[in-house]
């Protein structure tokens, strides 16, 4: 197939996307949940890379990919710790006979990060390693809608 052959049938793909996007409410729905939850995730990285005001100073190539994925294990970490949470927190809510839907569950992210103090070093030591046995318990705020 020549590159002219390729480009018109990218067209035809191209056109065919753009109609289906104008007469699909959900498909318009569901593409700007995915890019809020993409934003999301870089206002996160965003927001722990603040040190070096977002830049990366290292010079070497290796330096600056052990800096970059150690920002993707921060990011993992705390995507991992407010997962496990949120699951604690449905399970209590659960238990105090409130009914959550699963419906409404597809919408919760473990992206937030008010509650973590992202000033300082990251220091990982692993002699302090934890199970998820021992985590703290949830902090319980009366609810003002029942």
């Amino acid at each position: 197939m020549s590159a002219l052959a390729l480009r018109e049938l990218g067209k035809i793909e191209r056109t065919l996307f753009t109609l289906e996007w104008l007469q699909s409410p959900e498909l318009r729905r569901r593409a700007t949940a995915g890019l809020n939850k993409g934003e999301a995730k870089h206002t996160l990285k965003r927001a722990v890379f603040f040190n070096r005001l977002g830049e990366v100073r290292d010079r070497s190539y290796e330096d600056q990919f052990y800096r970059a994925s150690g920002l993707n294990l921060v990011i993992a970490a705390i995507v991992l710790w407010n997962t496990v949470y949120l699951e604690k927190a449905v399970d209590y809510l659960k238990q105090q006979g409130m009914d959550i839907s699963e419906e409404y569950l597809q919408h919760l992210s473990p992206l937030g990060w008010e509650h973590i103090n992202l000033t300082g070093d990251y220091v990982w030591n692993l002699k302090q390693a934890t199970s998820f046995d021992k985590l703290r318990p949830l902090r319980v705020k009366e609810n003002k809608y029942r």
